[in-house]
Order: structure tokens, then C-alpha cells, then sequence
């Protein structure tokens, strides 16, 4: 056992999921099984809280109160969207020194994991002994070297069972119902959308990826088959979907762009791409009836729809995190690997710089030739992901009365 003595720091970073309390939880109740620990804080809103000492002392929290957090989706220690630099991270290391930090923890994706990988860098050439450890977290299923990552089960389950009710909607008031899914450059979540199947004509009927270039042509042909087939259509959009130049179609339909913080094009949220999307179906195809939906931030925090496996997991990749980094006496990022398809899993952890600032997308294999669908080799992967006992949709079986 590492004979290292100090204080423990968890935070999280960057967009909240159903399970990311998962993993703190298990830092904090891991943690403070450890001798060598003398106390776990937790970090309010992140990098930011660090640099402010923003800490409350979860030593002084119940086990009881922390199992009814770990339940609870979004981030119970709040987040935030600053991208460290060299100097930020200067500054945090600074004062994890002065409150005597010995281990850090930081649940997040690609960028929170190039944070810990700067302040690890920065704490070795200060001499400083120090453990840092990064916890996968990312509905949008995208880090490196991870078969999947926690947050994503929870959130393509709602993507499953929101579809599911977008197709019974739309097959009792036909027409084309465009929804946009979160997904910036993994289409992994957007094409979770295909297991919401079960009769040979349910939605979606089309899946559009950021991975397979965008054509309005060939998209307004598909629409046009599909509706003339069943009478109605049901898409799934990645809001990051671009054309062949990888310009964001969001961009290239639109007036204006808007970036956020870390200056990406802003695609979240404003609900533009559904409606230009409609907008084109509607002047192109002449159907009357087309809708477009957003569902924005509803798939990150959703209450009551959770893949038990999605939660267990991110409970565990919080405690493996601890006993890599108090047994082990290592740094990294701890990943998710699937030797067994269907279903078997193990935690490694592969050195920081293998994760950090590096996306996932789907892979070839996973998405259909014509690139308007996903297939089988994906709904393989995903369904022991979102978790069993998904609702299931009945239809009616009664015989058509013979007309007098």
C-alpha cells in the first residue's frame, strides 16, 4: 500500500449525467476506508472551485445522504465548462499544495482528463508527491481507448424509450417527426435511437451521423421513400452532423453561428437544425404535416430513467480509481474495457496522455453502407447498455370490420 498521507479531492467537469454522483460517491466512501487519508473534499463547481477553495469536507457526510446522491442524476458537487490552461492549472495546483492534496480525482471527459494530466506534469517537476486519477464521465460515449463510458447507458436508454413514444405519436398523426440528438462529433447516443424498434415499420426510420457526410439530396430522397412506404417518417438527427467539406449542417443551413466557451459553433439547445431540417422537407417534398423536436439537455439529467448497469458501473470506476491510485501508487485514467461482447468487462488504467484530448467516434462497422442507419453489430453493442426490462409498445390485433 502507498504509504502517501494527506487529503483527497474529488470534482466533476464539464456536462452532468444520470450516474456522474455514482462515481463520486465511490471516491468519497472508498476514500475514507484508507488510513493514510486524513480527510476527502469535494471541489463546488469544478476546476473553478478549486482555484477559488470552493471545498466542502465529505468526511463530515453520511453514508446514508451520500447513497441517496449517488441516485441522484447532475452533478451533486456542480460543474463547469472552464477549459484549463497551462496557468489555470498552475494556479489549482498551487492550492491543492497548500491544503496538503496528496490525491486527486476528476470525473469528466477528454478535456477534464488533459487537466489532470497538466497538473500531474506540474506536480512532478515541483517534486511534489501527488496522485491523480481520472474517472470516465460522457453521455456522448466518446472517450479513447474506453468500450463505453458511465453516463452514456443512462442516456441512450432515454434516447430508446424517448424515440419509442415519438413513433407511436407520429403513427397516430402521420407525418415526418425530425428529432436532434446531442452528439458534436460521436454519433453513439443518436444512434441508440434504433433500439426503440419492434414492428417492422417503426421508427426511426432514418439515423443521420456526424461520422457519415450530410447531403440535403440524398437525405430529402430518403425522407420521400421512406413516407411513401408507411406514410410517415420518423429521423434521428446528431445535432453535429456536416456536409463533405465538415462543415456543421447546423452552420450551413443557419443566418448566424454562435459559439460557446471553448469556442465551438454553439449546436445545443437552439433548436435551429430540426427547424431548418423541417423547413427543407417541408418546401422540397410538399408534406404537410412535418415536425421537428430538440431534445437539448432532457437525455443528460433525466430523473427515473437509469441503466442499472450505467450506475453500477460509474459507482465502480469511482472506487477503482481510489485503489489504483492508494494501493497501486499510480497516476492515469481509469478505462473501461470489453473482452466479452455480450457481457463481460474490466477496468484498467492507461496513462493520461492516451484519453486526453483525443474523441472516440463510431467505428465503420457500426454505421449501414447506404449511411442513413446503424447496424446490428451496434444494437449488439448497445443493448446490454442501456439495461433490461425496457417499457415495450402493443398494438392492437382485432380484425377490420367488413364495410356493409
Amino acid at each position: 500500500m502507498s504509504k502517501l498521507e494527506g487529503k483527497v479531492l474529488v470534482a466533476q467537469g464539464g456536462g452532468p449525467t444520470a450516474v456522474i454522483n455514482q462515481s463520486i460517491v465511490g471516491v468519497t466512501l472508498e476514500a475514507r476506508k484508507f488510513r493514510q487519508v486524513h480527510a476527502v473534499y469535494g471541489a463546488i463547481h469544478g476546476v473553478r472551485g478549486i482555484i477559488e477553495e470552493n471545498f466542502i469536507d465529505l468526511t463530515r457526510e453520511t453514508s446514508h445522504n451520500l447513497e441517496l446522491v449517488a441516485g441522484t442524476p447532475s452533478s451533486a458537487l456542480l460543474s463547469t465548462r472552464d477549459k484549463p490552461d497551462h496557468e489555470y492549472c498552475e494556479r489549482m495546483f498551487a492550492v491543492m499544495r497548500k491544503h496538503d492534496i496528496r490525491y486527486f480525482f476528476y470525473v469528466g471527459g477528454n478535456d477534464s482528463s488533459d487537466t489532470v494530466r497538466i497538473v500531474n506534469e506540474q506536480a512532478e517537476a515541483a517534486d511534489y508527491e501527488f496522485r491523480a486519477v481520472h474517472i470516465p464521465k460522457t453521455i456522448d460515449n466518446d472517450l479513447a481507448v474506453n468500450d463505453h463510458c458511465p453516463g452514456y447507458g443512462s442516456a441512450a436508454r432515454f434516447i430508446t424509450q424517448a424515440f419509442m413514444g415519438l413513433n407511436l405519436d407520429c403513427r397516430a398523426l402521420p407525418g415526418v417527426l425530425i428529432a436532434v440528438v446531442m452528439g458534436r462529433h460521436a454519433g453513439f447516443l443518436t444512434a441508440a435511437a434504433s433500439l426503440a424498434r419492434k414492428y417492422p415499420d417503426d421508427g426511426p426510420h432514418l439515423i443521420y451521423l456526424p461520422e457519415v457526410s450530410f447531403s440535403e439530396e440524398q437525405f430529402l430522397a430518403d425522407v420521400e421513400r421512406v413516407y411513401r412506404e408507411y406514410g410517415r417518417c420518423v429521423v434521428a438527427v446528431s445535432e453535429g452532423i456536416v456536409d463533405e467539406g465538415q462543415k456543421p449542417i447546423a452552420v450551413k443551413l443557419a443566418d448566424e453561428e454562435e459559439r460557446d466557451a471553448h469556442g465551438n459553433v454553439q449546436l445545443s439547445g437552439t433548436g435551429a437544425l430540426g427547424d431548418l431540417l423541417a423547413g427543407l422537407v417541408r418546401s422540397q417534398l410538399k408534406i404537410r404535416r412535418v415536425r421537428a423536436d430538440t431534445f437539448g439537455y432532457l437525455q443528460r439529467s433525466f430523473l427515473g430513467v437509469v441503466s442499472p448497469r450505467d450506475a453500477h458501473e460509474a459507482r465502480e470506476v469511482g472506487e477503482i480509481a481510489v485503489q489504483f491510485a492508494m494501493w497501486d501508487n499510480v497516476d492515469g485514467s481509469v478505462v473501461i474495457q470489453r473482452p466479452v461482447l455480450n457481457y463481460g468487462i474490466r477496468y484498467d488504467l492507461v496513462p493520461l496522455n492516451q484519453v486526453a484530448g483525443k474523441t472516440r467516434v463510431m467505428p465503420p462497422e457500426f454505421i449501414s453502407a447506404q449511411g442513413n442507419y446503424v447496424t446490428p453489430a451496434f444494437m449488439e453493442y448497445c443493448r446490454p447498455l442501456v439495461g433490461s426490462s425496457l417499457p415495450e409498445p402493443h398494438r392492437l390485433r382485432a380484425p377490420l370490420v367488413t364495410k356493409d
